[in-house]
């Protein structure tokens, strides 16, 4: 089973999350932003991922410090339930509709991170999150995870359905990485490691 659990305890945040990559996609999360637990559960369903994770954040001061510390968290967890990598497909890719917005994901687990994208929400807030944690959460999951993640916005006027296509679009296209080829078992790089 390809399964990790990760804690992290700071000054602004305590998180545990446990991650099963082989799940069949039950999210139970609890963070103290609906909107971001909505996100995560629709992320844990799309991807098939098992996913368990309660973070008490700074809430008082505002919604950084929790998205990104979970970003952080989910990173290491993904990053640990992998192992070496090896016979895993490594790139995987989701171009996704959600109403009015049409999101493509692209990413690979290559170890090196950086986050691309050409993204506007067009409003400050979506729900009780602050828009631009979008970015923060998937920042730190790029940086933890060592992956490489690219978002480009092809059409989108709702805030909320942006922001949930990339989620959406995101687990897809980890589920596709994630996942095994079943003509090789060796690390798929001609380095030898990921």
């Amino acid at each position: 089973m390809r399964a990790a659990t990760v804690g992290r305890s700071t000054n602004e945040t305590q998180i545990k999350a446990t991650i099963n990559l082989d799940g069949t996609g039950t999210g139970k999360v609890e963070t103290g932003i609906g909107f971001f637990d909505h996100m995560l559960v629709s992320f844990a369903r799309h991807g098939l991922f098992d996913l368990e994770l309660h973070c008490a954040g700074d809430l008082e001061v505002d919604t950084h410090h929790t998205v990104e510390d979970v970003g952080i968290v989910l990173g290491e967890a993904v990053k640990q339930a992998l192992g070496d990598k090896a016979g895993i497909r490594r790139y995987g890719s989701c171009l996704l509709p959600m109403d009015d917005a049409l999101i493509l994901c692209a990413l690979d687990l290559s170890g090196r991170p950086y986050l691309e994208e050409d993204l506007n929400l067009g409003t400050q807030k979506i729900g009780d999150m602050d828009s631009e944690m979008l970015l923060e959460f998937f920042y730190a999951f790029s940086y933890s995870a060592g992956a490489n993640l690219h978002f480009i916005q092809h059409r989108g006027k709702n805030a909320h359905h942006i922001a949930e296509a990339c989620f959406k679009a995101f687990a897809k296209a980890l589920d596709a990485a994630t996942s095994y080829e079943p003509r090789t078992k060796e690390v798929w790089s001609t380095k030898g490691v990921l």
